[in-house]
């Protein structure tokens, strides 16, 4: 059934011989059609229980008949991973067995990290398995021991300040004190009392002498994030305290020496900033030895399967809850939501998934509508959406080519021989459903919601 992954089609009669393969199987198929008797279904549920408490085990998909809606979920409280009712399209087939591998490998993923297995996928307390994350992970693991200031970059969100704890965790001072502290939205004097700390007397209301987060740092690391937001007229102290490594708190002749490492994070784009007049050129170079870039969450869509599995069961314990995996369509909600709010958002719509889920399996409807929007016709499978406003023959087929077709793309990095190829078609045939389903570049990588799709029509 797929390629670069090996399923196993049985029904609950072969078990002992099913059992044998368990370990070579990527994906299970079963059959719930074939039971005969209320025995016979209770026999095969009870089949994907015993699969699924094995260790390891595959995930399962079960294939169902669309008019039992009981099935698919009793079969889901069994352990099992999705359902699609019979017939099946072996298209829709192909991509929801691979959809189920991923899941299922994410989950086996967390399961060793948890356990203290060593991984690439870990970085301290980061999770990443796609490239950009690798490659970071590799370069912070070079730079963590050697004691240069380190300058992170990337959208809100996407986790500066666990990048930073990372590089602190593996350094030399890993033993000091990690000090953070944001510049964002404060006023100028403020700031500069928060870093320097000042004696007493040195203004109205300061009634005795304060240590600022400079003296907290010593022999650690001091975390400064949005260091675009600090003040123009106190970037040369802070210059001064990079190159001398001292300073005088305020109302104070005397100087104080640090031995710190700085690591400071922004969103802005400080090399525009410097060109604006609004940074100093030479702060910047003493800030900018080895600069990091985060990538926001929608260049790492690899990556989610993995958090979303990580935040939930993390949610799951937290609240006390039953749920223990997202089903297929709210994955591929999550998978295809524009995440303008990167990791925090993602680890912020779990947590209210696993509140509002009672079972064991965070559904579609636990997510917010902006998340639902353009998923709910496309994902679920054939047989058991819900009731919409009705459709022709020709519309509903266009639709779920559009669909598929956008989705194997999206899939496949809008690579149009690896789509062809799991599609199971030719190239210059998938050319040609492209154009006619109207569809164009990218268009998977937003939440393009169905009713922004061209006017449905005949596909010739």
């Amino acid at each position: 059934m797929g390629e670069g992954f090996a399923t196993r089609a049985c029904d609950g009669r072969e078990f002992e011989c099913l059992a044998e393969t368990l370990g070579w199987t990527d994906v299970v198929l079963l059959d719930l059609r074939s039971a005969n008797t209320q025995g016979d279904e209770r026999a095969l549920l009870s089949l994907i229980g015993e699969i699924t408490s094995s260790s390891p085990h595959p995930p399962v998909v079960v294939l169902c008949d669309a008019e039992d809606r009981n099935i698919p979920l009793r079969a889901t409280e069994q352990g099992a991973t999705d359902h699609l009712t019979h017939p099946p399209n072996v298209m829709e087939l192909g991509l929801i067995l691979r959809r189920a591998h991923r899941l299922h490998t994410a989950e086996e993923e967390l399961r060793k990290l948890r356990a203290g297995t060593r991984s690439p996928g870990r970085f301290h307390e980061m999770i990443g398995t796609s490239g950009p994350m690798q490659e970071l992970f590799a370069l912070a693991r070079k730079i963590a021991p050697c004691d240069v200031n380190v300058l992170i970059t990337g959208e809100t969100g996407t986790g500066k300040e666990l990048l930073a704890r990372a590089i602190h965790h593996f350094s030399s001072r890993a033993k000091g004190p990690l000090v953070a502290f944001s510049c964002a939205n404060l006023p100028e004097t403020l700031v500069e009392d928060e870093l320097f700390g000042h004696e007493k007397g040195a203004f109205t209301g300061a009634l005795a002498s304060r240590r600022g987060r400079l003296d907290a740092a010593n022999h650690g690391t001091l975390f400064l994030d949005e260091i675009g937001d600090l003040g123009i007229a106190l970037q040369p102290k802070l210059l001064r305290m990079i190159q001398e490594r001292k300073f005088e708190r305020l109302g104070s002749n005397d100087t104080t020496s640090v031995d710190i490492r700085l690591i400071c994070a922004t969103h802005q784009k400080l090399v525009e900033m410097v060109d604006q007049g609004k940074f100093r050129q030479d702060l910047y170079y003493r800030l900018n030895v080895v600069q990091m870039h985060l990538p926001p969450l929608r260049e790492r869509r690899d990556d989610i399967p993995l958090l979303a599995q990580e935040f939930l069961q993390k949610s799951a314990q937290l609240f006390k809850k039953r749920a223990r995996r997202f089903s297929q369509q709210a994955l591929h909600a999550l998978e295809e939501y524009q995440w303008p709010g990167n990791v925090r958002e993602l680890e912020n719509i779990v947590q209210r998934a696993v509140a509002l889920c009672e079972e064991q399996t965070a559904d579609l409807s636990h997510l917010p509508a902006s998340l639902r929007k353009g998923n709910e016709s496309v994902s679920v499978p054939y047989g058991c959406e819900p009731l919409g406003p009705p459709r022709t023959y020709e519309e509903e087929i266009r639709l779920f080519k559009r669909g598929l077709v956008l989705r194997t793309l999206r899939e496949y990095g809008w690579r149009k021989a690896e789509s062809a190829r799991a599609l199971g078609v030719a190239r210059g045939y998938l050319h040609r459903l492209i154009n006619q389903l109207e569809i164009h570049e990218h268009e998977g990588d937003s939440p393009v919601g169905l009713d922004k799709h061209p006017p449905l029509g005949p596909v010739m």
